[in-house]
């Protein structure tokens, strides 16, 4: 059985966790990421070929090695969210939440009755129909539900959608949120700032984790983040962390040779 108590308790209590994106189907690279030192792991199933039967794969690769297994479904769908629920995610990260109504939805997805709508099956969480009691139980008290906010609607309902009960906090995606503002990739523009700001400041009223996802593997950049407020960190991802390391050992390679 599995308990993810201590992220949900860091949590509830703004403690800093980082984690990573996981987009490639092979279970070698949930393995490896596994084992490097991230407090929880999102199999990516809105931006990757990943099925529900790898990310199932994927997910008890994750749990066997001691990590929290997240899924960040394709869209904001109560079968979606089953499937992976029933899979064994400990949580969802749901994305293009862009009102209290969407949040609702995302909520009562992942709960069982009375708390939420969730139908009622006997797979892999359930441990195969053995433990349904126990799991019923620490689906409704410590399942995850992570808001993604990448819309400036989002931004505007913000403080609606902090208000739900059984929202644990909200990630940022910055490339999306940026281009709902008709200047996608322009992190810096003044709009988009200003919109950013506003986000840090309406959290600042409610209990819930502000996250923030950093796509580019630098280190330096979840230092800045920190220092902005944001707790719930995903550190890049996986396709990047090898992308970066291939060409910046070819450069250092090439500079030895001259070239």
């Amino acid at each position: 059985m599995k308990d993810n108590k201590s992220l949900k308790q860091k949590l509830n209590s703004k403690e800093i966790t980082i984690g990573s994106w996981i987009t490639l189907s092979d279970l070698s690279t949930a393995e490896i990421m596994s084992k490097a030192g991230f407090d929880w792991l999102a199999v990516d199933m809105e931006h990757s070929a990943i099925t529900i039967h790898q990310a199932q794969q994927i997910i008890q690769i994750i749990e066997l090695s001691g990590v929290v297994p997240l899924v960040r479904v394709g869209e904001n769908n109560p079968d979606l969210i089953k499937h992976v629920m029933d899979a064994g995610a400990h949580g969802v990260i749901v994305p293009m939440v862009k009102s209290k109504q969407d949040a609702v939805k995302a909520v009562e997805a992942v709960k069982y009755p009375p708390e939420g709508t969730r139908g009622v099956g006997l797979t892999r969480a359930q441990g195969y129909g053995l433990g349904f009691e126990k799991y019923r139980d620490w689906v409704n008290e410590e399942s995850i539900v992570i808001a993604q906010i990448e819309h400036i609607d989002a931004v505007e309902s913000l403080d609606e959608i902090l208000g739900v009960e059984g929202v644990d906090g909200f990630m940022v995606g910055p490339y999306d949120l940026s281009a709902s503002m008709g200047m996608p990739g322009e992190f810096y523009h003044d709009s988009v700032v200003r919109a950013m700001s506003q986000i840090m400041k309406i959290a600042g009223n409610h209990n819930k984790v502000p996250g923030f996802h950093i796509i580019k593997p630098d280190g330096e950049e979840i230092h800045r983040k920190v220092e902005e407020g944001y707790k719930l960190l995903a550190f890049s991802i996986d396709i990047l962390f090898l992308g970066y390391k291939c060409r910046d050992e070819i450069r250092k390679f090439e500079k030895l040779l001259g070239k």
